[in-house]
């Protein structure tokens, strides 16, 4: 079947449609064959995703054959099969017989277990997931991604095995042939056969799993029109619960950090001004004596800090993974990051952290021969830049995906796909890697505004609250504030498998932290620097670093609040993907401040007068 996957780049606000080559929507002609396909099973208690037919499901007469998968889609463990289900377009079906089985044993304890984990089927017609539809008390109808396998009641437990599709059609002679589908609603129930034939009654007697060791899959088809434009149809299963709740935490936040940040930028303009106009004038010989702040550390605030090698990879790593944010929430904006593409955003995550390399490259050794490093540490860096982080988290992933593959998850990623992403790693980003670094140094030094004196000056003892630690402590609550309330929804999207298409709302909170870092990480660097303390690399970065300490202390409350999760398999992943999700943000928020805060000290240091 020609792929439909396809979607709307609103580049104007006009009403006309812009669809990208190959992902054009399909226009269906009456009797058609509408092909239904089986997608991987999936809980929020377990997170191990396992494939359709590892139940006794009934399967198709010609053999259950593999849908073509991309890389994002093999990472995730989307396992995409046909199935047995016979649809033509315009066609109903008031009640099919699919197939009869015998359960064995084991596959009734499958069931229990499934049932018992709550797992949820997923089908997909036309790329449109199929959807469960419910109301909630005093709300509009919502849906919920997939339909349970069953339900246990009262230690019994009940399985659906007949279902209703209930598939939505539109179309628009004047504009396009054929009819289009943009809707596909599933209604499972459990029923028990009435004389060997399936009962589609709108009431049926439950069927229980340990009443019978045969079941009878059944289901019905019906074609309702819709309204609904085939480029609105994703609209219904990207509408979120709590959207207001969404809408107000995300205006008061922004409230909040505009004043925030205009009361820190308000206080350092003039401050610094004052400073620097008094340090401009020609003081008196008590005066020079008694001359005190960030002026006296001018000969050392340029000096190298200890474990430069780690603060350069520190914060070419982060460039990098920005740039690949940036980039991927761009391509999202307009829209080539479609859910119905299954797996886009993650390859492309990849794809794009990959060619990034060159960024981190770049950045780490211009960095690096700031600190006056020589070639032998120019190579060490890009060494570790090449293979420190993206080690990290290759190495996770890998011991990860031994404790899924040992339970036999769908979600087990093939050793032929490792192998895909080691060659993409070496074969590609090393080398990108590599390339930014010798032509970020063979460009000229950094030019500082002061000169570096070879005694170190000596630092005054500082109080508590100005110590390192306390400082950067503090400073990561604010970028934190901004990103937690996004953080709430994307957190969802992961783990409780709900649909995040709200990239205009991320890219908004992106901005955002994005300042925050930078003010934060400049605010304290003066502060340091003023109490005459020019340590400041470490917390300039440290500052709005430190609110990874904040996302992870965060997803622990998440998890004892809104996850179900007890198998140690599944806390093992989950807390080993959030590890990986704080370092990223480490990363980004803290090459980001210290990034500022290099522009900030020379632009401030070169307005002032040096005898």
């Amino acid at each position: 079947m020609v792929a439909s996957r396809c979607f709307r780049v609103a580049l104007l606000p006009v009403a006309c449609a812009v669809y990208l080559p190959g992902l054009a929507p399909r226009e269906y002609n009456p009797d058609d064959k509408v092909e239904l396909k089986v997608n991987k099973m999936t809980s929020a208690k377990t997170q191990l995703p396992y494939g359709y037919y590892t139940l006794a499901y009934c399967q198709p007469d010609d053999g259950v054959k593999n849908a073509i998968e991309n890389l994002g889609q093999q990472m995730t463990g989307d396992l995409i099969e046909n199935s047995p289900y016979q649809i033509k377009l315009m066609e109903s079906k008031p009640c099919e017989l699919l197939c009869s089985k015998t359960l064995e044993k084991a596959e009734k304890e499958k069931f229990r277990n499934m049932i018992e984990d709550e797992y949820l089927v997923n089908w997909i017609v036309d790329s449109l997931p199929a959807a469960t539809r419910y109301r909630q008390t005093g709300s509009d109808f919502m849906y919920m991604n997939g339909f349970l396998v069953g339900i246990a009641q009262k230690g019994k437990y009940y399985l659906h095995n007949h279902v209703t599709l209930d598939l939505h059609y539109h179309s628009n002679p004047e504009q396009y042939e054929g009819y289009r589908i943009v809707g596909f609603e599933v209604e499972p129930r459990s029923s028990t056969p009435q004389g060997g034939k399936p009962d589609c009654s709108a009431t049926p007697v439950p069927f229980d799993i340990d009443s019978s060791d045969t079941v009878v899959y059944s289901y019905t088809v019906t074609w309702t029109w819709s309204d609904v434009r085939w480029a609105s149809r994703w609209d219904a299963y990207l509408k979120m619960s709590g959207a207001q709740i969404h809408w107000f935490a995300i205006l008061n936040s922004l409230m909040i950090l505009l004043f925030l940040s205009g009361m820190v930028a308000m206080i350092l303009l003039r401050t610094l001004h004052r400073d620097i106009a008094t340090y401009n004038e020609v003081p008196t010989e008590e005066e020079a004596k008694e001359e005190t702040g960030w002026k006296l550390v001018h000969g050392d605030v340029f000096r190298k800090p200890a474990y430069s090698t780690l603060l350069t990879v520190f914060v070419g790593s982060g460039v990098q993974l920005l740039a690949m944010s940036m980039v991927t929430l761009l391509f999202a904006l307009l829209g080539f990051l479609s859910p119905a593409h299954r797996g886009s955003l993650l390859q492309s995550m990849m794809l794009l952290f990959t060619l990034m390399g060159v960024l981190g490259g770049y950045t780490s050794a211009r960095l690096c021969k700031v600190f006056d490093g020589d070639e032998g540490r120019w190579k060490t860096t890009t060494f570790l830049q090449a293979f420190m982080f993206p080690g990290l988290f290759f190495g996770i992933f890998f011991l990860l995906n031994l404790c899924i593959w040992g339970e036999q998850s769908s979600g087990a990623v093939a050793f032929t796909t490792m192998f895909a992403l080691l060659v993409l790693w070496f074969g590609v980003s090393v080398p990108l890697v590599f390339f930014g670094a010798y032509t970020g140094f063979k460009r000229d030094r950094m030019e500082m505004p002061v000169r570096t004196n070879q005694i170190p000056r000596a630092i005054p003892d500082q109080p508590w609250y100005m110590q390192p630690l306390a400082t950067s402590l503090v400073g990561g609550i604010l970028p934190f504030g901004a990103v937690f309330t996004e953080l709430f929804f994307i957190m969802s999207s992961l783990w409780l498998h709900e649909f995040y298409y709200l990239f205009g709302f991320l890219s908004l909170v992106l901005v955002i932290v994005l300042i925050t870092c930078a003010e934060i990480s400049i605010a304290l660097t003066y502060f340091q620097l003023t109490s005459e303390d020019y340590r400041w690399w470490w917390t300039a970065f440290a500052a709005s670093g430190s609110s990874a300490l904040y996302v992870f202390l965060y997803s622990i409350m998440y998890f004892n609040t809104r996850l179900q999760i007890r198998h140690w398999v599944s806390v093992l992943m989950y807390f080993g993907y959030m590890l990986i999700m704080s370092v990223i943000f480490m990363l980004i928020s803290g090459a980001v401040g210290l990034m500022s805060s290099l522009h900030f000290v020379r632009g401030i240091y070169g307005s002032i007068k040096i005898d």
